[in-house]
């Protein structure tokens, strides 16, 4: 089956302690989370950061979209949750709208 990748933009507030804290949930990630985004069709998901840049890139097969994955994160309770923690030290881009926080980029290169 064929993926697809996608690469996501997110900031963090910058305060140090509180970007440690959001690295130390990402190192027990809850189970109910993992399995949310394997069901989603996400076949590989990484974040990295610097600083308080965060960027993740997905790799998802052809069941994958982003619109049954908002629908199913918003019917799971365990989600929410998370969400919500994770909003504590998450900041939205500068260019977001009201309520977006993972920004989808653009490729603009490839070799």
């Amino acid at each position: 089956m064929k993926t697809k990748r996608y690469c996501l933009a997110l900031d963090l507030i910058d305060d140090p302690a509180l970007i440690d804290a959001y690295i130390k949930h990402h190192e027990d990630v809850w189970p109910e989370i993992l399995e949310s985004i394997k069901d989603s069709g996400i076949e590989q998901l990484e974040i990295y950061n610097i600083g308080n840049r965060l960027f993740m890139i997905m790799e998802v097969n052809s069941s994958f979209s982003f619109e049954r994955k908002n629908a199913a994160d918003q019917a799971n309770n365990k989600v929410q949750q998370w969400e919500e923690l994770m909003w504590k030290y998450q900041k939205a881009l500068p260019i977001a709208t009201p309520g977006q926080k993972w920004l989808l980029m653009n490729k603009i290169f490839q070799l």
